[in-house]
């Protein structure tokens, strides 16, 4: 059995179960009270709550795992938690004391005088090496109010001393579905207030699958580009599209971790170069063009900045690391044999993503780029963009199967005797139009 060199690594044939170093991460902090991405690298940290740690504990472990603030002699560190058989039967218990439960806390008065454990109490046991879970432990010992709470209220205490005195972070795989939560939590704004459920039916009606060839204008930073390729799984292309002069940033495509396979699979091509003939005129599209340099003048700043940070939070969290990892980078050039043949036999689906441009106007332009018969979505956060774009195709008579689709999502929290929806959710994530495109407007203009 052969152990794979750091080159081999790099190169893409890692197990993509398995963190390595250099590869992204998403960090969930205390069951989703933070989530932020990171890059493990060796000389990478985290901040939670008022202790730096390494990010070197998580280099080459799966992903999934749990791992613990501890303090020990050199400082603060990531204890990885080992699940075991006792934490499943005590778990047992709970649920059989919860189904069992006749206590209440009516008699509880909340005085700040139940608790004898004080501060300079819990710096001496951590000045003698306790850890974050005798912390707790010894925090209920101490309760005079603990045993007469309901199991729920127990548990409830538990949990809220264990994430100040044990925070937990898990490691988590970075693809579509997980880094548009995050960024729909944290940075909505970045990702045109996408939602993922928005995000898997948009995928769904532009019928992205294996060797397909995508045109994809993403205005979001790369989330649809980077959701498209992984979908596809390296058997495909994917072309981003871009109007003016400098292409979209797609930043967000990094996170992914994708192979230099995959990374290959994902060009860019300017909309001039993609049209079937140069000699048309350009008239309709002055205005498109327009926008789209006033676009790229304002991108101009928001690149520079991406080519050196992941996201705001590795910005605030993450201490940049000396060594640097080189990989391809997605977003090459297309070639020009690519190109002719885009040209002569169409692309296979097209995804638009540009809340920022007019709607018809792009959708103009870009949906006689595709095959006939071929599938198109348009995403924008707003409606009425996308029914104006609609009537004009109606009557152009360009596109057939037109609808506006507003997904609805809404959370359920699944405990023992506790099951019911989240009373917060958001209100929208985005509408689609989507259809089929026919040559009915060819033959109108012929007539």
């Amino acid at each position: 059995m052969s152990i794979k060199s750091s080159e081999e690594i790099l190169s893409g044939n890692q197990n993509p179960r398995i963190t390595w170093e250099g590869c992204s991460v998403l960090l969930d902090i205390n069951d989703g009270d933070r989530v932020l991405f990171a890059r493990l690298t060796a000389g990478s940290k985290i901040k939670i709550g008022n202790n730096n740690c390494s990010l070197q504990p998580l280099i080459g472990c799966p992903f999934g795992c749990s791992f613990q603030v501890e303090v020990g002699e050199e400082g603060p560190f990531l204890s990885r938690i080992v699940p075991s058989t006792e934490v499943n039967i005590s778990e047992d218990k709970l649920d059989c004391q919860i189904m069992e439960e006749c206590r209440d806390n009516r008699a509880l008065v909340d005085n700040n005088t139940a608790q004898s454990l004080t501060g300079d109490d819990i710096d001496e046991l951590r000045k003698k090496g306790a850890t974050g879970d005798e912390i707790v432990e010894a925090l209920i010992a101490n309760s005079a109010t603990f045993e007469k709470k309901t199991a729920f209220s127990q548990e409830k205490y538990r949990i809220k001393k264990q994430k100040k005195y044990a925070p937990r972070v898990l490691v988590r795989r970075p693809f579509a579905r997980s880094i548009c939560e995050a960024y729909f939590k944290k940075h909505a704004e970045k990702i045109g207030f996408l939602r993922v459920d928005t995000l898997s039916l948009l995928l769904s009606l532009a019928n992205v699958t294996a060797h397909s060839d995508v045109l994809v204008l993403d205005m979001l930073d790369g989330l649809i580009t980077g959701a498209v390729a992984e979908r596809l799984g390296g058997m495909g292309y994917i072309c981003n599209t871009y109007c003016g002069v400098n292409p979209y940033p797609i930043s967000i495509v990094r996170m992914f971790n994708f192979s230099d396979e995959t990374c290959k699979r994902i060009v860019h091509a300017s909309l001039t170069e993609l049209r079937p003939s140069q000699t048309e005129t350009l008239t309709s599209t002055d205005q498109l063009e327009d926008a789209c340099n006033n676009k790229n003048k304002e991108n101009k700043k928001v690149c520079l900045e991406e080519s050196t940070n992941l996201n705001m939070d590795t910005v605030n969290n993450i201490v940049a690391s000396p060594k640097i990892y080189k990989s391809i980078k997605a977003g090459d050039k297309a070639p020009l044999e690519a190109i002719n043949s885009w040209k002569e036999t169409g692309f296979s689906s097209l995804i638009i993503a540009a809340p920022d441009l007019d709607a018809w106007s792009t959708a103009k332009e870009l949906i006689p780029l595709l095959s006939y018969s071929a599938p198109f979505v348009i995403y924008h956060q707003y409606l009425q963009p996308l029914a104006s774009c609609m009537h004009n195709l109606q009557i152009e008579k360009m596109a057939i199967g037109l609808q506006i689709t507003e997904p609805w999502l809404r959370e359920f929290q699944v405990l023992p005797s506790r099951t019911h929806p989240h009373m917060q959710m958001s209100s929208s994530g985005g509408y689609l139009l989507s259809g089929i495109r026919i040559n009915g407007g060819d033959q109108a203009q012929s007539t």
